[in-house]
């Protein structure tokens, strides 16, 4: 039987998982693919802490050039995340012969188009399922399974810490610091929790994903990000009301010959089915000219959920050796019809806003005089509480309305000293 042996660099979480499935289901994949998946060598900084899967001492090393100087290793899995040393590591093991299987869906999102080419170039893969939505087969369904298919829009929950917190709030009628620390107490969120609920960690695999679909590496610059840390109890319960779920959406949507690329909390209608995705669940919602809508759905984190896609790439990675075949690592063609990004403040939506303000009377009036000015239209509106409180929420939802014109009457609302907090307005997609 034909054996191609494997290097792993990162024997943390995920990669302790890869080493797992590899060695309790060796016999069940080597009798699917035909051909061994030998584990040569696994390089960690930490070599001495007990993992959940035991290995013998001569396997492992603190040594990356024991990995890359090897000739008899044919591939090399990066599983330490990060930009650095990640991207040097991935370049050598290219430059020495190597494929490349990586779950780093940062390191693809800035320096994808640079290591994709140098892959082209040495007549390597890089393989990449694990970097989105874990374990859901998403990259894929878009690169094989829709293969002929041209992509409308893209909406996803990929980010699991998020999901959960914004589930927490809303299903235990609790603040966002109390779900975060709940969070993190049960291992979903990082010690530091930054990238995830601000948004950073669901724009890089949105920038994979519009690539996979709409053939455009896009720069994070150009990617309009904003995190969930300003909504409230108050925002959630609101939304309730209204018949809706606040979720952080990746999204990409194409709007005649342009594309709109945002991350932000998002007003989701109860009846779709990505209002129903709680937890660290993840889903990708796509819309697609020939196959219709879709929905992919699955955990979106867990050591096994992502090292099963991380074995998925090292499987195929088998067959296109065996087959004595090389396919390029992505071969998208850039949908000629797209022919810019839009800017922020040319996006256009419905919105739910709250304004806490004085209970007094023409507060209404004044208020919604400023969103005239600025061509805004209130669908309806709700003072929901009047008592001895200083302030009180009011609640509108106004039409469709361009951002900048949004934008810039709030900074004139919230500057009336009828106004005691900074104005919330959340983006309302009727999916």
């Amino acid at each position: 039987m034909k054996k191609i042996n494997v290097g792993i660099i990162g024997f943390g979480n995920v990669g302790s998982g890869v080493v797992r499935i590899l060695r309790e289901r060796r016999t069940m994949l080597s009798g699917k693919i035909g051909t061994q998946i030998n584990i040569k060598k696994i390089v960690d900084a930490n070599i001495t802490t007990k993992r959940n899967v035991s290995v013998e001492k001569c396997l492992l090393s603190k040594k990356v050039s024991d990995i890359l100087d090897d000739p008899q290793i044919d591939v090399v899995v990066e599983l330490i995340g990060g930009i650095h040393p990640s991207k040097e590591f991935i370049c050598e093991a290219l430059k020495k012969g190597k494929h490349v299987v990586t779950a780093n869906k940062a390191l693809l999102a800035q320096h994808g188009k640079e290591l994709f080419a140098l892959a082209q170039d040495c007549g390597k893969r890089i393989y990449f399922e694990a970097s989105v939505g874990a374990g859901i087969p998403i990259i894929k369904s878009l690169r094989e399974g829709l293969v002929a298919n041209k992509f409308n829009s893209i909406f996803g929950i990929v980010n699991g810490t998020s999901n959960y917190v914004l589930s927490s709030m809303s299903g235990k009628n609790c603040s966002f610091s109390e779900a975060l620390r709940e969070a993190k107490q049960k291992g979903f969120a990082e010690k530091d929790p930054t990238f995830d609920i601000e948004g950073i960690d669901s724009a890089h695999k949105l920038i994979i994903l519009i690539f996979l679909c709409f053939g455009k590496f896009v720069d994070m610059s150009e990617v309009f990000i904003e995190g969930i840390s300003s909504i409230s109890i108050s925002d959630i319960n609101y939304a309730k009301e209204l018949g809706f779920s606040i979720k952080l959406l990746a999204i990409a949507k194409r709007e005649g010959d342009s594309l709109e690329v945002r991350v932000h909390p998002t007003f989701v209608r109860d009846s779709h089915m990505l209002a129903s995705v709680d937890g660290v669940f993840n889903a990708i919602y796509v819309s697609s000219d020939l196959a219709g809508d879709l929905l992919f759905y699955g955990p979106g984190a867990g050591q096994l959920s992502a090292a099963s896609a991380v074995v998925s790439d090292l499987v195929d990675l088998t067959q296109d050796l065996k087959a004595g075949m090389f396919r390029p690592t992505l071969n998208s063609i850039q949908d000629a019809s797209i022919k810019k990004l839009r800017k922020i403040n040319e996006f256009e939506s419905r919105y739910y806003i709250r304004f806490s303000a004085l209970d007094k009377p023409g507060v209404l009036a004044t208020i919604s005089g400023v969103l005239s000015k600025f061509g805004i239209s209130i669908a309806s509106v709700t003072q929901k509480q009047r008592a001895k409180a200083k302030s009180v929420p009011i609640v509108m939802v106004i039409h469709e309305a361009r951002e900048k014109n949004l934008r810039q009457a709030l900074e004139i609302i919230d500057r009336l000293n009828i106004i005691k907090e900074k104005s919330v307005a959340i983006r309302i997609e009727d999916i």
